[in-house]
């Protein structure tokens, strides 16, 4: 317990009009804590360069989460395996199958 609060660090994020802090537990995710903070910004200023005056401060905030959930569920569905593990698990089955039969 006391090692892991040695690890922890506090930082300092600015995030599109606002400057927040966040524990970071592992220092090794520093650097996606300042990316991610990079695209939060970088996506709510296109929103809010074209919808600025049409649409609230809200809906905006919540066009770029929409975005970036967006993102994150594409990858997700990129790099889901179990298709793959389905077919090696058969192609298992059907290997030792055949090496059970000689």
């Amino acid at each position: 317990m006391a090692e892991e609060k040695r690890d922890a660090l506090r930082i300092h994020l600015h995030v599109y009009d606002e400057e927040i802090e966040v524990m970071v537990h592992d220092r090794a995710e520093e650097e996606y804590f300042r990316a991610a903070a990079k695209l939060i910004t970088d996506r709510y200023n296109v929103y809010a360069h074209t919808y600025k005056g049409h649409k609230s401060d809200h809906t905006i905030s919540l066009m770029t989460l929409v975005d970036i959930a967006l993102r994150y569920e594409k990858e997700c569905a990129r790099n889901d395996t179990d298709p793959y593990n389905n077919i090696l698990r058969s192609l298992t089955a059907e290997i030792e199958e055949a090496l059970g039969e000689k």
